[in-house]
């Protein structure tokens, strides 16, 4: 049996104090009021760290260098303490024969209660061999694997989606986990980004691990905590769009601003992400607040659809009432008409000192 969280905090010197700072600050990142930290706090301290398999398949290693930048809770307190990473040819030592025993050691021990972790996905096409893992396609390693899997997690858009790899034409037929063969019924989670939010990936495995569930997912399979508000919706911008202030390009005077970046190719109206509220590098920022538009990387097929920089189409403000075209429209109508007013208001207070004076 796996030592609990808190035995290994503790034995590594982790006060009592520390670990109870620690449940809140996981609570935070979750999204839950304090009222919950207690809640995690047991969880930690009585059940036993969770298993997790964490396969690679045709994916660029980005959803692993944001997980180890967890700022809340640390990566290495997910990785050393929280479960028990049984098997990731990334970042384990072994390798070879050795580090491939390991799975079939873990389904043994643990059939159906260990964490499947899929980062990348299967080529599907001349019987996927486009990715071979040790001398065997990968396809081939993923459903022996996903078969003893308690749930799996789809680490990014290469999981989630397909990504890139699965761009048009697709001639390895790149294939998201959801729509391998056999995998179907099994229990997944899609946690899409490229790559995702290292919190989002931490606050995941935590909510499995304090509630014993899988967290509530929308009709695609995304967490809602993290995934059911667009960035347009929390995004710091909104109120220029809504004014109808808008960068119209690169390095102008509107970019120099602050201004909204609809314009510029802004994908934020149609992209579900924390991006905006939970925001990268420990809260520090995101790409719109580096000045960058959002390419909508966490959406379906966001790597087919055009030039990122092109602008979306339509796209309303003020409920349905009118697009960004006529709020910029609007607003510039109201301004001028505001000063008209001011001038003619000026110009009749002007007269009537005149009279008082004469």
């Amino acid at each position: 049996m796996h030592e609990t969280f808190y035995e290994v905090m503790r034995r590594q010197g982790i006060t009592r104090r520390s670990f109870l700072k620690y449940c809140s600050l996981a609570a935070a990142a979750l999204g839950l009021g304090p009222s919950f930290a207690p809640k995690i706090a047991h969880a930690m301290e009585t059940k036993p760290r969770i298993p997790v398999l964490w396969l690679h398949g045709l994916e660029c290693t980005c959803c692993s260098e944001s997980f180890i930048r967890s700022a809340h809770p640390l990566a290495k307190d997910v990785i050393l303490s929280m479960i028990s990473l049984d098997y990731d040819d990334t970042i384990m030592a072994a390798a070879g024969d050795q580090a491939e025993a390991i799975i079939q050691e873990t389904i043994e021990k643990y059939d159906g209660n260990f964490i499947l972790a899929v980062e990348g996905n299967p080529p599907l096409n001349e019987d996927g061999m486009y990715c071979i893992i040790n001398g065997k396609p990968f396809v081939e390693q993923l459903k022996h694997t996903a078969e003893h899997a308690k749930a799996i997690i789809s680490w990014g858009s290469c999981a989630s989606w397909g990504c890139v790899q699965a761009a048009r034409p697709n001639p390895t037929r790149a294939t998201p986990v959801h729509k391998v063969p056999g995998l179907a019924n099994k229990p997944i989670i899609k946690v899409p980004g490229c790559p995702p939010i290292s919190e989002v990936m931490t606050a995941v495995i935590t909510y499995i691990l304090t509630f014993e569930k899988l967290p509530a997912l929308d009709s695609q399979g995304r967490p809602k905590m993290f995934y059911s508000q667009r960035i347009h919706d929390k995004c710091y911008r909104r109120p220029h769009f809504d004014a109808g202030q808008f960068v119209e390009e690169f390095d102008d005077e509107g970019a120099r601003k602050g201004y909204c970046l609809y314009k510029v190719g802004c994908k934020g109206p149609t992209t579900y992400n924390a991006c905006a509220s939970t925001r990268w590098n420990g809260g520090l920022s995101f790409p719109i607040q580096a000045g960058h538009p959002c390419i909508g990387c966490s959406e379906d097929g966001f790597w087919d659809k055009g030039s990122f920089y092109e602008r979306l189409s339509n796209v309303h403000g003020f409920g349905i009432e009118a697009d960004a075209d006529e709020i910029g429209g609007t607003a510039a109508a109201v301004v001028g008409g505001a000063a008209a007013i001011h001038a003619a208001a000026s110009t009749v207070k002007r007269i009537a000192q005149k009279g008082d004076d004469a």
